[in-house]
């Protein structure tokens, strides 16, 4: 039996990065974790090995579209598609094993094995039982399925986007299940491979809870990219025949029902909090309707001593904010104020153009009444995406209209994901649009498209 401080059950980014902050807090801890490396779905068979495959193909895309117009002839490329899986899973490796260093070097003790709660303190891993005084659910997710539909993964020709990142050869043809950030990135991989993707969504937009205005050029742009989109239909069956599989669906305009036939079909229609085998109805934890461990203000669970993080519980299932809350139990676990803003999580789909945001959109502010003004400014506009070729897409800035306080922002366009935290940070500070404004921004840099909608804000754009 050892005894320790804290006890995280995970190694994902929330419970690694949980465990390393309480150490270099002075806590004795240990993170158990069954799956053999760190770094949970995200490292493994997520956000890591699914951005080596858009950056491969995203290159793959350039040399067909843009290398002739840039003076680069004569390329002759061939996709190897076992040496692309190869060099995925060289990313990931490096990835999972940076994490076990951190652990050495912080003085975590890393415990391999699934985990179970016996009681109050203790945790079971195998045979042996470790105390601690406190302990962190740090669980993660898995896919969810399709809601009311039977579904057979066999992880080959139905599959979640675990066998997706995996799948043994390019398919001609699949239909992904879904329009959100999985199913949009997975089938732009697979779409610039050549494979035929058809998207079923249920709901008559893409990417749900998206800026409205950024979700229609989405999926204007991804539509020239060769996806097709089949909206609003409510998937009855997902069936495999012979070598290939089916999907049939009801549109929910007026009823009608089609079925649609593929290689492969991905389902990626989101992810439920995974929980299995920790013991908590024994002990007698609360757990609400949709399966998240439910928790307090400081991530306390109803059980005195356990706490949870991440996708195990209510929230945005990002790593970031996973990590977020690793770092703030940390600190309240070792006596200080831990604290996350989840106004201000963005989100990153990372397809070509990438899409972020972070904060209100002009929906919600709608719906609540408030008064904002709004400044934008495309890319067109801008020096450095002419450059390279990648003018689709614009940002949008959302202020208030009385203070111009920044609400929120929702970018399209070339690195979006690192463009979106200069307006994180500006949020973070109750930054005003003016702000923004006023910072000199270097040029030529894609960054300077988010002055420039800060500057439309207010008298306006400089190069509209």
């Amino acid at each position: 039996m050892a005894e320790f401080d804290v006890i995280v059950i995970g190694g994902g980014p929330g419970g690694y990065v949980c465990a390393i902050h309480c150490a270099q807090l002075g806590l004795n801890t240990a993170c158990v974790e069954g799956r053999g490396t760190l770094g949970g779905t995200c490292l493994n068979v997520g956000c890591i090995p699914s951005k080596a495959l858009l950056h491969a193909t995203h290159e793959l895309h350039e040399l067909h579209e843009n290398f002739d117009k840039m003076g680069l002839t004569e390329a002759k490329v061939k996709v190897d598609w076992k040496k692309m899986q190869s060099y995925k899973q060289d990313v990931i490796d490096s990835n999972t094993k940076g994490i076990e260093f951190l652990f050495k070097k912080n003085k975590v003790t890393y415990v391999k094995g699934w985990g179970e709660i016996v009681a109050a303190g203790q945790v079971k891993v195998g045979d042996e039982v470790h105390t601690a005084r406190h302990i962190v659910i740090a669980t993660g997710s898995e896919p969810s399925g399709l809601p009311g539909v039977e579904v057979a993964f066999d992880e080959e020709v139905i599959v979640t986007s675990t066998g997706a990142l995996s799948l043994p050869k390019i398919p001609k043809s699949m239909i992904v299940v879904g329009a959100g950030v999985i199913g949009l990135e997975m089938g732009s991989v697979y779409a610039r491979l050549g494979t035929e993707v058809t998207v079923v969504e249920y709901l008559d937009a893409i990417t749900p809870g998206m800026d409205a205005e950024v979700a229609r050029s989405f999926q204007k742009i991804l539509s020239k990219q060769g996806l097709k989109f089949v909206l609003g239909a409510a998937v009855q069956k997902v069936e495999k025949g012979k070598g290939k599989a089916s999907v049939s669906y009801k549109l929910r305009k007026d009823d009608s029902e089609a079925t649609l036939e593929a290689d492969v079909v991905l389902v990626a229609t989101g992810r439920r909090p995974y929980t299995k085998g920790l013991g908590l109805e024994a002990l007698g934890l609360e757990v609400l309707p949709r399966g998240q461990v439910k928790t307090d203000a400081h991530f306390q669970t109803s059980v005195p001593g356990i706490y949870a993080i991440g996708d195990a519980i209510v929230g945005p299932m990002l790593a970031h904010k996973a990590e977020d809350e690793g770092m703030a139990l940390a600190e309240i676990l070792a006596g200080k104020a831990g604290h996350v803003n989840y106004d201000v999580i963005p989100g990153v789909i990372y397809t070509t153009p990438e899409v972020a945001s972070v904060g209100k959109t002009e929906e919600a502010l709608k719906q609540e009444g408030r008064a904002y003004k709004v400044g934008k400014f495309s890319f067109m506009g801008n020096g450095r995406a002419k450059a390279v070729m990648q003018t689709e897409g614009f940002v949008k800035i959302i202020v208030d209209a009385a203070t111009d306080r920044i609400l929120g922002a929702h970018i399209i366009g070339p690195s979006a994901g690192e463009l979106i935290h200069e307006i994180c940070v500006g949020m973070e500070f109750g930054a005003a649009a003016e702000d923004i404004a006023l910072t000199c921004h270097a040029h030529p840099t894609f960054s300077e498209a988010v002055r420039e909608a800060a500057l439309a804000c207010g008298l306006g754009a400089i190069h509209a």
